[in-house]
């Protein structure tokens, strides 16, 4: 049987709770982490100010010994005040007292005392900026980051300071698209171009970003270069791998390629005669496009036996059987498969432990999938420089690690002269 009391409580609306269980027990100690945390900022820039002035607080100006008049070497001044300052860090946002002081320069002028641990108009630490730039790298938009930081730098974050704290990241992005490449030991580049939607002129619109990733000696894969140049037109890939040579890139021993006619049409250019490998899983595609959707499969069976096997021999032979076959099935795609020539089997002419990184340009496709997958949030990136700034942080960050490619240890093994028996 319910009592009065009971039934009472029962009869009320129900609300939500004002507290969390835990924010009693949690805030005690948030305080006291916090008041810690403000008096150790305070004795910090205080014992700086004292090292400049050469004397503690409230103090006389040291001397060099108890038996000399003469003061010891250092900067002359004084004290004058103090000024509140908010600075938000990983412990959340604290308001900290800063001392303020006059140094006397040599002329006879004085000049404002500034510290080197708090910069001039500092509001947040460098560990709390890479918090906020890391959780935008992951893919999350402004808003979200802003909503997930709530709680931790107690609301002191907001969308516009997410993209400020963003936008600092460009002075790194320009130092890097300027450095010297000259002692970068690259011996193999693999390069393409990956489509990302950008704002231009208030409209969405499709850009190419133009990615080169070098393999340096030791295996090694790095990032070298990412690019907008609206499309991937000749001039487009010219102007691109002109700027690495500039910058002292050396002349690759193997380059492997997408497949597109400007990319060929720049490398011919700048690199003639470099052995060239065509992308397979792009030829792939490529001859699938060229056939109805129930022959499919047996493309696919076909040339997956052609591109796997084991030797340049065997590779021949089951090429000059496609042929023959999908002549009489379907020309459009025998055509396809001998449009690309010997650069579609230029890995054979490597050693066979090398053949799996050198068939393809997968190493640049899982970057640009993670980078699609962390930009799927944004829908439309505000710029085409900050599409380009943004896969280039993924990687500077540490967001996403590149390994050694499969066969490293062969590397320094030169491509053979012979390229594969095409007469079929």
């Amino acid at each position: 049987m319910t009592s009065p009391t009971t039934k009472a409580a029962l009869s009320q609306p129900a609300t939500e709770p004002t507290s969390c269980l835990f924010d009693n027990w949690i805030d005690p100690i948030e305080t006291a982490v916090r008041r810690r945390v403000r008096s150790f900022i305070e004795a910090l820039i205080e014992s700086e100010l004292e090292a400049a002035l050469d004397r503690p607080r409230y103090g006389r100006r040291a001397t060099v010994n108890d038996d000399s008049a003469e003061p010891s070497p250092g900067a002359v001044g004084h004290r004058h005040g103090k000024r509140a300052r908010k600075l938000t860090g990983t412990f959340g946002t604290t308001e900290i007292s800063v001392p303020r002081a006059r140094l006397v320069r040599p002329d006879g002028g004085t000049t404002e005392w500034k510290s080197q641990a708090l910069r001039a108009y500092q509001r947040r630490t460098l560990a709390a900026d890479a918090l906020i730039a890391g959780s935008y790298l992951a893919g999350t938009n402004t808003r979200r980051v802003r909503r997930a930081l709530t709680t931790l730098f107690g609301g002191a974050v907001s969308k516009d300071i997410v993209s400020r704290t963003w936008r600092k990241v460009k002075s790194d992005w320009d130092a890097w698209n300027a450095r010297s490449l000259a002692d970068e030991p690259v011996v193999r580049l693999i390069l393409d171009g990956t489509v990302v939607r950008v704002r231009l002129d208030r409209k969405a619109t499709a850009i190419s970003l133009l990615v080169v990733m070098g393999v340096r000696a030791d295996g090694q894969k790095v990032l070298l270069a990412v690019r907008s140049m609206g499309g991937e037109s000749a001039e487009a890939w010219r102007t691109g791998l002109d700027d690495l040579i500039r910058r002292g890139l050396r002349r690759p021993e193997f380059l492997i390629v997408d497949g597109a006619a400007g990319l060929d049409a720049a490398i011919a250019a700048v690199w003639d005669g470099v052995p060239v490998q065509r992308c397979t899983v792009h030829k792939h595609r490529n001859l699938l496009a060229h056939a109805p959707e129930r022959l499919h499969e047996e493309i696919t069976s076909d040339y997956t036996d052609m591109i796997y096997a084991t030797s340049p021999e065997e590779i021949e032979a089951r090429r000059k059987a496609f042929l023959r076959k999908w002549r009489l099935k379907n020309r459009a795609v025998a055509d396809s498969l001998e449009e690309a020539g010997e650069r579609l089997f230029t890995f054979a002419r490597l050693p066979p432990s090398q053949w799996k990184s050198a068939r393809t340009t997968n190493a640049i496709e899982r970057l640009h999938e993670e980078f699609k997958r962390r930009i799927k949030t944004q829908t439309v990136l505000p710029s085409a420089e900050t599409a380009a700034m943004l896969f280039w942080a993924l990687l500077a960050s540490g967001q996403i690690t590149m390994r050694k490619v499969d066969g490293w240890q062969t590397l320094a093994t030169h491509p053979i002269a012979q390229p594969i028996d095409l007469a079929a």
